[in-house]
């Protein structure tokens, strides 16, 4: 999304912030199981569902591209902390 310029640089900085704390998330609640890990994603699908309006006040949208590139980074996420998730319920409270 950096590399495209319709999508705002600040806009996209907050998303990665909500990534990160995604991270530090799973790092402090330590889930167990797929379940507890779901509960932990769809609170921040839900964070970057709230950036919308910010995006589109700016000329943008979370749309196809961001939508497939967001959805991808939960899921990098997911495995690279031992989990093999089902996407669509990864980020199921998706609204973009």
């Amino acid at each position: 999304m950096y590399e495209d310029s319709y999508f705002p640089k600040f806009l996209v900085d907050k998303c990665k912030n909500i990534l990160l704390n995604l991270c530090k998330t799973i790092e402090t609640k330590k889930p167990s199981n797929l379940e507890e890990l779901y509960k932990i994603t769809h609170a921040s699908t839900i964070e970057i569902n709230n950036l919308q309006e910010e995006f589109y006040k700016n000329d943008s949208e979370i749309e196809t591209a961001a939508r497939d590139c967001i959805g991808l980074d939960f899921e990098i996420i997911a495995k690279a902390y031992g989990f093999d998730p089902d996407i669509e319920e990864l980020i199921a409270p998706r609204e973009w």
